[in-house]
């Protein structure tokens, strides 16, 4: 049955079905404006078991909130997810980034964010995430849901942890004022779209 639902929600995920006989852990990093939306998702996520805010794409030197803001650092706000890719299989993670997490459509923002730093970017782990996201991002542009160009880039480099303050904001503010408008809805989004895959 989950299954069913993810498919009928993007086709692709008739081929990215979890795996029995996978790895018991894996990881990947994405990023999609604000790290603390895109970590209130993941964390919601059946099969995900630890989700990190951070930086991917610049060097670890300069990864740090008030160096990334400058937007010089060439750095995006990511989150690196680990997860159980025989519960949750990575093409499913994708499409939850996609159709929950941000809006792919967006270039170099989202929502009140603007600059490099947020923008829509996967950064694969391994040469499998590789081609999976490219089959992935042609699939998304293929499909006709979006009624902007996606932008959404596959990008090397590497990821560093951000400051222990931006770890699990969410849930240790769930009403900050910027939470309740951007992050919430995003939240409902994941237990309206894809049922089977949301964890309270």
């Amino acid at each position: 049955m989950p299954h069913r639902f993810a498919i009928a929600v993007l086709p692709l995920l008739a081929t990215a079905a979890p795996a029995a006989a996978a790895p018991a852990r894996e990881t990947a990093v994405l990023a999609g404006g604000c790290f603390w939306g895109m970590e209130a998702v993941f964390e919601h996520v059946r099969g995900v078991t630890d989700v990190v805010s951070g930086y991917a794409g610049g060097s670890a030197r300069d990864a740090t909130y008030a160096a990334v803001s400058t937007e010089r650092t060439g750095h995006a706000e990511a989150v690196r997810i680990t997860y159980d890719p025989r519960q949750v299989s990575y093409g499913q993670l994708l499409a939850i980034f996609a159709r929950v997490a941000h809006d792919p459509t967006q270039l170099n923002r989202q929502g009140p964010d603007t600059g490099p730093s947020y923008r829509s970017a996967i950064f694969p782990q391994n040469p499998a995430q590789a081609a999976a996201a490219r089959a992935f991002l042609a699939s998304l542009r293929a499909s006709g849901r979006f009624r902007q160009p996606v932008v959404t880039r596959i990008e090397n480099g590497s990821f560093t942890p951000a400051e222990a303050a931006h770890q699990d904001f969410a849930r240790r503010y769930p009403s900050h004022p910027y939470i309740v408008v951007n992050d919430r809805p995003k939240v409902a989004a994941l237990k309206r779209r894809y049922p089977a895959f949301f964890r309270g």
